[in-house]
Protein backbone atom coordinates (compact mmCIF):
# COMPACT_ATOMS: atom_id res chain seq x y z
CA UNK A 1 0.00 0.00 0.00
CA UNK A 2 1.08 3.65 -0.77
CA UNK A 3 2.80 4.53 2.70
CA UNK A 4 1.03 8.73 1.99
CA UNK A 5 -2.24 7.40 1.43
CA UNK A 6 -4.27 9.77 3.77
CA UNK A 7 -7.58 7.13 3.65
CA UNK A 8 -6.23 4.98 6.29
CA UNK A 9 -8.06 4.43 9.18
CA UNK A 10 -5.74 6.40 12.02
CA UNK A 11 -6.48 4.99 15.48
CA UNK A 12 -6.59 8.18 17.49
CA UNK A 13 -8.92 7.54 20.11
CA UNK A 14 -6.05 8.79 22.77
CA UNK A 15 -4.94 12.04 20.75
CA UNK A 16 -3.53 14.58 23.26
CA UNK A 17 -6.79 16.90 23.18
CA UNK A 18 -4.72 19.89 24.78
CA UNK A 19 -2.51 19.94 21.30
CA UNK A 20 -4.93 19.21 19.38
CA UNK A 21 -7.23 22.10 20.76
CA UNK A 22 -4.10 24.77 20.84
CA UNK A 23 -3.03 23.70 16.95
CA UNK A 24 -6.73 23.74 15.70
CA UNK A 25 -7.43 27.20 17.59
CA UNK A 26 -5.38 30.54 18.39
CA UNK A 27 -1.96 28.82 17.78
CA UNK A 28 -2.56 26.85 14.61
CA UNK A 29 -4.51 30.37 12.55
CA UNK A 30 -1.00 32.62 14.30
CA UNK A 31 1.42 29.64 12.11
CA UNK A 32 -0.81 30.46 9.14
CA UNK A 33 -1.08 33.93 9.55
CA UNK A 34 2.70 34.36 10.09
CA UNK A 35 3.61 31.50 7.59
CA UNK A 36 5.78 33.52 5.25
CA UNK A 37 7.79 35.34 8.02
CA UNK A 38 8.41 32.12 10.14
CA UNK A 39 9.53 30.22 6.85
CA UNK A 40 11.82 33.05 6.53
CA UNK A 41 13.05 33.22 9.62
CA UNK A 42 13.53 29.43 10.04
CA UNK A 43 15.36 28.29 6.41
CA UNK A 44 18.23 27.53 7.54
CA UNK A 45 16.84 25.01 9.62
CA UNK A 46 15.22 23.49 6.65
CA UNK A 47 17.87 23.13 4.58
CA UNK A 48 20.15 21.06 7.62
CA UNK A 49 17.25 18.89 8.12
CA UNK A 50 17.15 18.18 3.89
CA UNK A 51 20.47 17.17 3.29
CA UNK A 52 19.68 13.77 4.72
CA UNK A 53 17.13 13.08 1.53
CA UNK A 54 19.97 11.81 -1.24
CA UNK A 55 19.14 14.48 -4.23
CA UNK A 56 17.17 12.84 -7.24
CA UNK A 57 16.32 9.51 -4.99
CA UNK A 58 13.86 7.37 -4.67
CA UNK A 59 13.08 7.84 -0.83
CA UNK A 60 9.84 8.09 1.11
CA UNK A 61 9.95 10.79 3.07
CA UNK A 62 8.04 11.34 6.44
CA UNK A 63 7.90 14.91 7.75
CA UNK A 64 6.56 14.92 11.51
CA UNK A 65 4.98 17.87 12.61
CA UNK A 66 4.75 19.40 9.56
CA UNK A 67 2.91 22.73 9.86
CA UNK A 68 2.28 24.63 6.82
CA UNK A 69 4.35 22.67 4.82
CA UNK A 70 7.55 23.93 3.73
CA UNK A 71 9.82 21.49 4.54
CA UNK A 72 7.57 18.67 2.82
CA UNK A 73 7.60 20.75 0.21
CA UNK A 74 11.70 21.49 -0.23
CA UNK A 75 12.12 17.60 0.77
CA UNK A 76 9.94 16.31 -2.62
CA UNK A 77 11.62 18.96 -4.29
CA UNK A 78 14.89 17.66 -3.31
CA UNK A 79 13.47 13.69 -4.38
CA UNK A 80 13.43 11.96 -7.59
CA UNK A 81 10.23 10.77 -9.65
CA UNK A 82 9.72 8.07 -7.95
CA UNK A 83 9.95 9.76 -4.30
CA UNK A 84 7.52 10.57 -2.14
CA UNK A 85 6.72 13.32 0.81
CA UNK A 86 4.47 13.44 3.41
CA UNK A 87 3.87 15.88 5.96
CA UNK A 88 1.92 14.83 8.92
CA UNK A 89 -0.11 17.58 11.44
CA UNK A 90 -2.82 17.56 13.91
CA UNK A 91 -3.67 21.13 12.68
CA UNK A 92 -6.32 21.69 9.91
CA UNK A 93 -5.72 25.17 9.40
CA UNK A 94 -1.98 24.80 9.16
CA UNK A 95 -2.17 21.60 6.82
CA UNK A 96 -5.08 23.65 4.53
CA UNK A 97 -1.98 26.64 3.98
CA UNK A 98 0.40 23.46 3.09
CA UNK A 99 -1.89 22.24 1.13
CA UNK A 100 -2.17 25.37 -0.70
CA UNK A 101 1.42 25.40 -0.69
CA UNK A 102 1.89 22.91 -2.71
CA UNK A 103 -0.15 23.58 -5.32
CA UNK A 104 0.81 26.67 -5.95
CA UNK A 105 4.72 25.39 -6.05
CA UNK A 106 3.27 22.45 -8.23
CA UNK A 107 4.72 20.25 -5.74
CA UNK A 108 3.84 16.24 -5.35
CA UNK A 109 4.50 17.08 -1.35
CA UNK A 110 1.37 15.15 0.08
CA UNK A 111 -0.17 15.66 3.78
CA UNK A 112 -2.60 13.71 6.32
CA UNK A 113 -4.25 14.69 9.56
CA UNK A 114 -2.85 12.74 12.29
CA UNK A 115 -1.22 12.48 15.61
CA UNK A 116 2.25 10.91 14.47
CA UNK A 117 2.79 9.20 17.96
CA UNK A 118 -0.70 7.06 17.56
CA UNK A 119 -0.83 7.18 13.86
CA UNK A 120 -1.31 3.67 11.78
CA UNK A 121 1.30 3.98 9.54
CA UNK A 122 2.25 1.22 6.81
CA UNK A 123 5.08 -0.51 8.94
CA UNK A 124 8.88 0.11 7.17
CA UNK A 125 7.36 2.58 4.83
CA UNK A 126 9.65 5.23 4.85
CA UNK A 127 13.21 5.42 4.47
CA UNK A 128 13.59 9.45 5.98
CA UNK A 129 12.25 10.39 8.68
CA UNK A 130 12.42 14.70 9.35
CA UNK A 131 10.73 17.41 11.77
CA UNK A 132 11.52 21.15 11.69
CA UNK A 133 10.18 22.08 15.42
CA UNK A 134 7.34 19.54 15.11
CA UNK A 135 8.44 16.74 17.71
CA UNK A 136 8.40 18.34 21.33
CA UNK A 137 4.72 18.49 21.63
CA UNK A 138 3.48 14.68 22.24
CA UNK A 139 1.91 13.56 25.40
CA UNK A 140 4.38 10.47 25.30
CA UNK A 141 7.32 10.66 23.80
CA UNK A 142 8.41 7.16 23.97
CA UNK A 143 5.36 5.83 22.27
CA UNK A 144 6.19 8.69 19.42
CA UNK A 145 9.29 7.56 18.96
CA UNK A 146 8.49 3.86 19.14
CA UNK A 147 6.10 4.51 16.41
CA UNK A 148 8.18 5.88 14.23
CA UNK A 149 10.65 3.32 14.34
CA UNK A 150 7.97 1.12 13.30
CA UNK A 151 7.07 3.34 10.31
CA UNK A 152 11.00 3.41 9.52
CA UNK A 153 12.46 1.08 6.77
CA UNK A 154 15.30 -1.48 7.15
CA UNK A 155 18.04 1.57 5.96
CA UNK A 156 15.93 4.72 7.12
CA UNK A 157 17.30 7.94 8.51
CA UNK A 158 15.60 10.69 11.33
CA UNK A 159 16.38 13.56 11.54
CA UNK A 160 15.04 15.60 14.27
CA UNK A 161 15.58 19.69 15.04
CA UNK A 162 14.26 20.49 18.56
CA UNK A 163 14.74 23.21 20.82
CA UNK A 164 17.77 23.25 23.61
CA UNK A 165 16.87 25.07 26.97
CA UNK A 166 15.13 28.34 27.61
CA UNK A 167 18.22 29.70 28.99
CA UNK A 168 19.98 28.96 25.70
CA UNK A 169 17.38 30.41 23.82
CA UNK A 170 16.40 34.28 26.31
CA UNK A 171 14.99 35.61 23.03
CA UNK A 172 12.25 32.91 22.95
CA UNK A 173 10.98 33.67 26.36
CA UNK A 174 11.34 37.26 26.60
CA UNK A 175 8.24 37.87 26.00
CA UNK A 176 6.54 35.47 28.87
CA UNK A 177 9.21 37.09 31.46
CA UNK A 178 8.36 40.62 30.66
CA UNK A 179 4.57 40.24 30.71
CA UNK A 180 4.61 38.32 33.88
CA UNK A 181 4.30 40.66 36.61
CA UNK A 182 1.39 42.07 33.90
CA UNK A 183 -0.02 38.86 33.58
CA UNK A 184 0.04 36.81 37.19
CA UNK A 185 -2.14 33.77 35.09
CA UNK A 186 0.41 33.23 32.75
CA UNK A 187 1.15 29.28 33.07
CA UNK A 188 4.17 28.28 33.93
CA UNK A 189 6.52 26.09 31.79
CA UNK A 190 6.85 22.61 33.10
CA UNK A 191 10.10 20.45 32.08
CA UNK A 192 9.91 18.11 30.11
CA UNK A 193 5.60 18.82 29.84
CA UNK A 194 4.82 18.79 25.98
CA UNK A 195 6.01 21.87 24.47
CA UNK A 196 8.39 23.87 22.82
CA UNK A 197 10.78 23.01 25.05
CA UNK A 198 10.20 18.86 26.11
CA UNK A 199 13.34 18.11 23.74
CA UNK A 200 15.78 20.84 26.25
CA UNK A 201 17.34 17.76 27.54
CA UNK A 202 19.31 15.93 25.15
CA UNK A 203 19.91 12.86 27.45
CA UNK A 204 16.75 12.83 28.60
CA UNK A 205 15.84 12.15 24.10
CA UNK A 206 18.58 9.56 23.62
CA UNK A 207 17.48 7.46 26.08
CA UNK A 208 13.85 7.71 24.63
CA UNK A 209 15.81 7.06 21.22
CA UNK A 210 17.56 4.03 22.30
CA UNK A 211 14.57 2.46 24.19
CA UNK A 212 12.13 3.02 21.20
CA UNK A 213 14.66 0.98 18.87
CA UNK A 214 16.47 3.50 17.30
CA UNK A 215 20.17 3.06 16.59
CA UNK A 216 23.48 4.73 15.88
CA UNK A 217 22.14 7.86 17.66
CA UNK A 218 24.00 10.89 17.58
CA UNK A 219 23.31 14.44 19.17
CA UNK A 220 24.67 17.80 18.22
CA UNK A 221 24.19 21.54 19.34
CA UNK A 222 23.44 23.97 16.56
CA UNK A 223 23.69 27.57 17.13
CA UNK A 224 21.27 28.87 13.89
CA UNK A 225 21.31 33.07 13.65
CA UNK A 226 18.19 33.88 12.45
CA UNK A 227 16.53 37.62 11.33
CA UNK A 228 13.32 39.22 10.48
CA UNK A 229 11.99 42.72 9.93
CA UNK A 230 11.77 44.97 13.04
CA UNK A 231 8.51 45.99 10.90
CA UNK A 232 7.40 42.48 12.12
CA UNK A 233 8.00 42.50 15.89
CA UNK A 234 4.87 43.51 17.04
CA UNK A 235 3.32 40.90 15.24
CA UNK A 236 5.28 38.32 16.62
CA UNK A 237 5.34 38.89 19.89
CA UNK A 238 2.02 39.31 20.48
CA UNK A 239 0.81 36.35 18.25
CA UNK A 240 2.93 33.63 19.04
CA UNK A 241 3.94 31.92 22.33
CA UNK A 242 2.05 31.27 25.82
CA UNK A 243 1.14 35.20 26.01
CA UNK A 244 -0.39 35.23 23.04
CA UNK A 245 -2.56 32.84 24.05
CA UNK A 246 -4.35 35.20 26.79
CA UNK A 247 -3.58 38.58 25.65
CA UNK A 248 -6.74 38.77 23.73
CA UNK A 249 -8.73 38.01 26.71
CA UNK A 250 -6.95 41.18 28.57
CA UNK A 251 -8.81 44.41 28.68
CA UNK A 252 -7.83 47.41 25.82
CA UNK A 253 -5.74 49.53 28.81
CA UNK A 254 -3.46 46.96 30.16
CA UNK A 255 -3.04 44.90 26.67
CA UNK A 256 -1.26 48.48 25.36
CA UNK A 257 1.03 48.52 28.70
CA UNK A 258 1.81 45.27 28.26
CA UNK A 259 2.57 45.46 24.27
CA UNK A 260 4.66 48.64 25.73
CA UNK A 261 6.41 46.83 28.20
CA UNK A 262 7.06 43.40 25.34
CA UNK A 263 8.44 45.89 22.71
CA UNK A 264 10.84 47.34 25.30
CA UNK A 265 12.40 44.05 26.39
CA UNK A 266 12.72 42.94 22.78
CA UNK A 267 15.18 46.17 22.45
CA UNK A 268 18.12 44.24 22.85
CA UNK A 269 17.38 42.79 19.83
CA UNK A 270 16.69 44.78 17.77
CA UNK A 271 19.42 46.02 15.14
CA UNK A 272 18.29 49.09 13.09
CA UNK A 273 15.27 47.08 10.85
CA UNK A 274 16.25 43.53 11.93
CA UNK A 275 15.60 41.86 14.80
CA UNK A 276 18.31 39.39 15.20
CA UNK A 277 18.97 36.54 17.60
CA UNK A 278 20.53 33.08 18.06
CA UNK A 279 18.13 29.59 17.98
CA UNK A 280 20.19 27.33 19.99
CA UNK A 281 18.67 23.93 19.29
CA UNK A 282 20.02 20.08 19.00
CA UNK A 283 20.09 17.90 15.89
CA UNK A 284 19.38 14.51 17.11
CA UNK A 285 20.04 11.73 14.16
CA UNK A 286 19.52 7.92 14.48
CA UNK A 287 19.98 5.53 11.78
CA UNK A 288 18.57 1.91 11.56
CA UNK A 289 22.11 0.32 9.67
CA UNK A 290 21.03 -1.38 6.46
CA UNK A 291 19.71 1.70 3.90
CA UNK A 292 16.86 0.29 1.71
CA UNK A 293 17.24 -0.29 -1.79
CA UNK A 294 16.95 2.74 -3.96
CA UNK A 295 17.32 5.18 -1.46
CA UNK A 296 21.44 5.54 -1.88
CA UNK A 297 23.30 7.08 1.14
CA UNK A 298 24.17 10.89 0.45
Amino acid sequence: MDPTTPERKPKETAMNEEQKTLWNGLAGRAWVEMQELLDRVYEPMEKLLIEAIPTGSACHVLDVGCGTGGTTVAAARRLGTGGQALGVDISEPMLDAARARARQAGSVARFVCADAQRHAFDAASFDVILSRFGVMFFDDAGQAMSNLRSAASSGAELRLLAWRSPEDNPFMTTAERAAAPLLPGLPERRPDAAGQFAFADAERVRRILEGSGWLDIDVRPVDMPCTFPESDLALYMTRLGPVSRVLHDVEERTRGRIIETLRDAFEPYVHGAQVRFVAACWLFGAELRRRAPGCPPP
